[in-house]
């Protein structure tokens, strides 16, 4: 083998050890059947705490179309922690403002939002598995246009 073959699966060796990184991060978005979510329709999920010292920043992500017509969504937020019952929430969730526009990044027609549910990083008490929910709770039913909805996770890093 010469030196430029051994060079290279030294790096490809590098940087898939790099690339493994363990990353402190869940996110799950629950697609929306045909883009007209019904208020009973729940999007939902779980994830596992295991560092209870370390504080969270847990944000709401929405995808929609340009086609939506409202600058905002109602949404019901539940959170459960291992042992507990579901806590509810009611949030206001902006989507864009008359000055700028929609808010998020946008392809096409096609918009991500991602805004923080606290005003600060959490910690979450319990380690364990939790589960969310997301329910709409705007007046029409279904609400058209609104293509997923879920929540991320990020562990804030120290430093």
């Amino acid at each position: 083998m010469n030196l430029f073959s051994r060079s290279a699966i030294l790096f490809y060796v590098v940087f898939f050890l790099l690339g493994c990184k363990q990353i402190n991060v869940y996110e799950k978005s629950t697609p929306i059947p045909k883009h007209q979510w019904k208020s009973n329709y729940p999007c939902k999920g779980t994830f596992s705490i295991t560092d209870t010292a370390s504080y969270y920043n847990i944000y709401l992500v929405l995808r929609h179309t340009d086609a939506y017509k409202y600058n905002n969504v109602w949404l019901n937020v539940g959170l459960q922690a291992p042992g507990d019952s579901m806590y509810f929430q009611k949030v206001n969730f902006g989507l864009s403002s008359e000055a700028t526009g929609w808010y998020g990044s946008g392809m096409d027609d096609i918009w991500e939002v991602r805004k923080l549910l606290t005003d600060h990083p959490k910690k979450f008490k319990k380690s364990g598995v939790y589960q969310f929910s997301l329910y709409h709770i705007m007046r029409d039913e279904p609400l058209k246009n609104i293509m997923s909805a879920g929540l991320r996770v990020e562990k804030v890093e120290k430093g």
